[in-house]
């Protein structure tokens, strides 16, 4: 299959230690040539004709290969500091995908390349004496060391100089006498820091310390092996790379910086480190050594820039981007920006364009990619939360870690092992995850699908019209097992704009009872709960789509939070609220819970997050109070827990009550990961049946890392920390996404808005693209004739990114 290997988040880049003093000594820098040559382009490409190449690693040796094989007129050298044999790492693996664009643009690579592989498909998950194996993953592997021979061997075939021992000019001084420089002079590149006020990098540290290791036998699987030491928790990653002999596998082990310097391998040497490490995973190794080569213990770096060329100069592989080691993708990634600047510079008229064609080509890859690995490294810093998950569930869980590998695709790799981890889950025969039922007190979800809170702003003096009763009845209609209104404001003063749909009178709670009948005797099976909030700091302020977040240019009323912070310049100064002011906002509470069981809704969820009034008590950037409801956790915490007791004593015992909270600020000094478990958990010890795990919106200041099902990990900290479900919300938008976070336990419930907005029948749709037609997903009478999904045309796989002829 394309694209398995990657997708697995199995194998390791080659992102070796690196440390200097492990390096052999350097010649003196070897001078340049006087100046670029004048001939002329090849075939109207790009004039690069002179190209010096800093770096040969795989990425620099297959770029300077395919750059001489397009125009042999060319005249290509690879600078390299080590000799040709040095090489830090083990085994290298490559994705079918990779693979492809090789064969295609370079056929004698290709074939020396599948000459050498090392295939297999399975994947071994080996935790608390027990292995789970997954099938059909399709992976291919050999030697960093054979890699580089092969490329070697064609870099000179091709006529290229390699320049080996010999430390590269620095890249000005290259740019100066050559047409080309490709600095791919991996995650230390000198070029890079040379040139760091153009090329802009970002280098982020991450937590766990990591080793690379061989053992001089082949893995029959890709294997993860947990230890829980009396230090903590560590990890193995395990793979084949040669089948010549014994065989030979890469491993990596990998923890916490804590458990690291607890186990005391601060104080160890390369080789009794090597040694302590066989001995901790002997039951994976079979008793046998493991050896190093110049290994030494290092955390990984997240390198990313704003630009990646400068000039003539151009950035390729671990120089302009990484990516973590546990999704496999450094070599992969290098060898597939060789293969685009390569067919870059055969198809723009000049090298500017060139470059900057490379880079708008190659950035959205990578940046995709890069967001798979830190979802999977972060993964593996916080594997401790998951140890305690079913087994099967966790190895889905691991499987899935990076969001590239889900459930239907690895149903397709190994039905046998996906169907186990459904039984495991509670899913009936035939049932996608997402169609199982879920019981939260004594209403019963008849799938686990939510449509998400969604301001319309649409309300005329609080009262909800024709179109929430549109709006909300169509989603109803449309499969979802439960509707959510957009924030119900407890007063006029609490609303967030004029247009904020409100249950402080009669007449609203009357409107509200219009859209919750016609859905119980439309939908029947469909749930309506009602989110109840007051706007806080962020009241009195335009629709959205007059200027989300201004005030309003008349009509302004005063407004009231936990302390007197405007949310942004130019917002209203809040006053801050007295003793008498929270109690009688807890009784507009009380008051709005009453009227929503009048009007007949089936759940209740209290906003607690998004900066509105209760959220601004628990963040500590907007609770700056110095009573009893300020200060540390607990005291942030007194207020919106006496509106939740509160709310939680009128609203009927049988009906279940959900908490919606921002669980990080996206901002510097605000609530930390931490914060939000001990949040979660008050909140649950109180009588919460399920929390909302949302983000942000706390502070204007904030820097969100958005990206798809960007807020799950906080969820599934949350979920797997203190055992309360979870609701999960943001960029969650297919219904293999939802299937694959709830079967690996990161949620227990998926709250899409967008998707829901596109379609009101999302849920009804993904019933008929899965073919499922049980009792979670009912089409109406009036709608089961579209109950098939339609067909579609046909279409093309796209063409290879860049294809020569034989040669």
């Amino acid at each position: 299959m394309a694209g398995t290997v990657t997708t697995m988040g199995a194998a390791p880049s080659a992102q070796p230690p690196a440390a200097p003093s492990a390096q052999p000594p350097a010649t003196p820098s070897a001078q340049p040539p006087a100046a670029p040559s004048a001939l002329p382009s090849a075939g109207g490409a790009a004039a690069a004709h002179r190209i010096a190449v800093i770096g040969g690693g795989p990425g620099g040796l297959y770029a300077a290969a395919l750059l001489k094989r397009l125009d042999p007129a060319r005249e290509v050298t690879v600078w390299e500091r080590n000799a040709p044999d040095d090489t830090f790492g083990f085994g290298v693996v490559l994705s079918d995908e990779t693979l492809g664009g090789i064969e295609h643009a370079d056929p004698a690579v290709y074939a020396a390349l599948q000459a050498e592989f090392v295939r297999w498909d399975d994947i071994d998950i080996v935790h608390g004496g027990r292995r789970h194996t997954s099938g059909g993953h399709g992976f291919a592997a050999l030697g960093r060391r054979r890699l580089l021979e092969i490329l070697h061997e064609r870099c000179r075939g091709l006529g290229v100089e390699l320049r080996f021992r010999t430390e590269a000019p620095p890249a000005a001084e290259l740019a100066a006498a050559y047409d080309l420089v490709v600095a791919a002079d991996g995650v230390h590149s000198l070029t890079r820091e040379a040139h760091a006020d153009v090329f802009g990098p970002s280098l982020t540290t991450h937590r766990c310390r990591y080793i690379w290791l061989a053992a001089d036998f082949a893995f029959d699987a890709f294997r993860f092996e947990i230890a829980e030491t009396e230090h903590g928790v560590m990890q193995l990653h395990g793979y084949p790379f040669s089948a010549a002999g014994t065989g030979a596998s890469t491993v990596i082990v990998e923890m916490r910086e804590e458990v690291w310097e607890a186990a005391g391998f601060a104080d160890l040497d390369e080789q009794g480190s090597t040694e302590r490490c066989a001995k901790i995973f002997a039951d994976a190794l079979g008793g046998r050594p493991l050896r190093s080569n110049k290994s030494s213990w290092t955390t990984f770096r997240t390198v990313v820039n704003s630009r990646w060329s400068h000039g003539n100069t151009v950035l390729l592989g671990d120089a302009a981007h990484t990516a973590h080691f546990s999704i496999g993708s450094g070599t992969k990634l290098a060898v597939e920006d060789a293969l685009a600047l390569a067919a870059c510079l055969e198809e723009q008229p000049d090298i500017p364009a060139a470059l900057r064609a490379y880079e708008e080509e190659r950035r959205p890859v990578v940046a995709s990619t890069q967001r798979a690995a830190r979802a999977s490294l972060e993964w593996f810093e916080r594997l401790p939360d998951h140890l305690g998950q079913p087994p099967l569930q966790f190895a889905f869980n691991l499987l899935t870690r990076s969001r590239r590998v889900t459930h239907d695709n690895l149903r397709l790799r190994d039905a046998g092992f996906t169907r186990s981890v459904e039984r495991e889950f509670g899913c009936p025969d035939g049932t996608p995850p997402m169609f199982t039922p879920l019981r939260l007190r004594g209403l019963t979800l008849r799938n686990r699908v939510v449509v998400s809170p969604m301001d319309m702003y649409s309300a005329v003096d609080g009262v909800p019209g024709d179109f929430h009763l549109v709006h909300l009845g169509a989603r109803a209609l449309g499969g979802a097992g439960l509707v959510m209104t957009e924030m119900v404001c407890v007063s006029e003063r609490g609303r967030i704009t004029p247009g904020c749909a409100g249950l402080y009178t009669d007449e609203q709670a009357e409107a509200w009872r219009r859209v919750t009948d016609f859905a119980h005797a439309q939908a029947p099976g469909t749930a309506i709960g009602l989110q109840l909030g007051h706007s806080g700091r962020k009241g009195s302020t335009q629709l959205m789509w007059e200027g989300i977040d201004d005030p309003l240019p008349d009509g302004n009323w005063p407004l009231e939070a936990a302390s007197p912070l405007p949310y942004k310049p130019g917002s209203q100064i809040p006053r801050e609220l007295s003793r008498a002011g929270l109690t009688a906002i807890r009784d507009q509470f009380v008051a709005a819970a009453r009227r929503a069981e009048q009007a007949g809704f089936d759940l209740l969820e209290l906003h607690c997050a998004h900066g509105y009034l209760l959220s601004g008590f628990l963040s500590p950037l907007t609770n700056r109070r110095t009573d009893v409801y300020g200060g540390d956790l607990p005291g942030r915490l007194r207020y919106p827990l006496e509106v939740f007791d509160a709310v939680r004593e009128v609203w009927p015992a049988q009906k279940p009550m959900t908490v919606r909270i921002s669980a990080t600020d996206w901002a510097e000094g605000g609530t930390t990961a931490e914060d939000a478990v001990g949040i979660a958990r008050a909140f649950a010890a109180h009588g919460a049946d399920a929390i909302d795990v949302s983000t942000g919106q706390v502070v204007s200041d904030e820097r969100p890392a958005y990206g798809r099902s960007y807020q799950t990990p906080y969820a599934d900290r949350i979920r797997n920390l203190t055992g309360v479900p979870v609701i999960t919300v943001g960029a969650v938008s297919s219904w293999d996404d939802v299937n694959s976070l709830l079967l690996a336990g990161r949620a227990d419930l998926c709250a899409l808005a967008r998707p829901h907005l596109y379609d009101p029948h999302w849920t009804l749709h993904a019933a008929a693209e899965q073919g499922y037609t049980g009792p979670g997903a009912t089409w109406p009478q009036q709608y089961r004739a579209g109950s098939r999904r339609p067909q579609t045309g046909r279409t093309d796989a796209p063409k290879p990114r860049l294809t020569l002829s034989q040669g």
